[in-house]
């Protein structure tokens, strides 16, 4: 499992990073990013200490770890000043929470955040073809979550991707131990929202992906 949307108590999840992250290696995990949620009041007490915990838990427990942020709530109009601030501070993935049908988030936060090029549009709903299309244009994965009630759309936002090319990878959105999944699981989430056996081998290869532009990012940062 490749899974970078997470959430530990820096925001509103109940494990401190390093529980997170020995809970995900437990069950399989490969790599996880920690995404709390953010907006321009706390994002640097966020990667401030979500930073201090990840070379350590990468070396001993042996998964790769990412330490990023969720936009969450934020005002179309400030997405992109809040992405830029985050990868200022250091982000090295940035998720957008995005118009999830569970949640009154602000229209327009779809096309914000895919216009501000984040990496990650997590959960983004009835997505319109216009943003999917772009999304697909400025290389924005879409989201397909595994958490209850962001999921419902599932079926729609692949439906997207599929039509327009658009990356896709499923994440879990974990808050709790029991969010956590493990490959074959994802499989199922996965075969759910419509997808064939060759979708959901390609779902984990765009994960793969992901991954591997993480890598470079982080090479190139400490490199540069």
């Amino acid at each position: 499992m490749i899974d970078l949307h997470t959430h530990t108590l820096f925001s509103d999840g109940e494990l401190i990073p390093s529980e997170l992250a020995r809970r995900a290696k437990d069950i399989g995990y490969r790599a996880i990013a920690f995404t709390d949620h953010v907006d321009f009041s706390n994002m640097s007490f966020v990667l401030d200490n979500l930073k201090k915990a990840v070379d350590g838990l990468e070396k001993y427990f042996g998964l790769y770890v990412f330490y990023g942020v969720e936009i969450t709530h934020v005002p179309p109009q400030l997405i992109g000043e809040a992405i830029g601030k985050a990868k200022a501070l250091g982000a090295q993935v940035v998720v957008v929470h995005g118009e999830s049908p569970v949640e009154p988030v602000a229209s327009g936060t779809n096309r914000a955040a895919i216009e501000a090029c984040c990496d990650i549009l997590a959960h983004p709903g009835l997505i319109e073809p216009d943003d999917a299309q772009l999304a697909a244009e400025n290389g924005v994965y879409l989201e397909i979550s595994a958490r209850g009630g962001h999921s419902f759309t599932n079926g729609h936002v692949f439906r997207m991707a599929r039509q327009f090319n658009v990356r896709y990878m499923l994440n879990t959105d974990t808050h709790s131990p029991s969010n956590l999944i493990t490959k074959r699981f994802a499989e199922v989430v996965l075969k759910g929202c419509g997808m064939n056996d060759g979708e959901v081998k390609l779902a984990f290869r765009y994960a793969e992906e992901m991954l591997e532009k993480l890598l470079r990012r982080r090479y190139d940062e400490k490199n540069n």
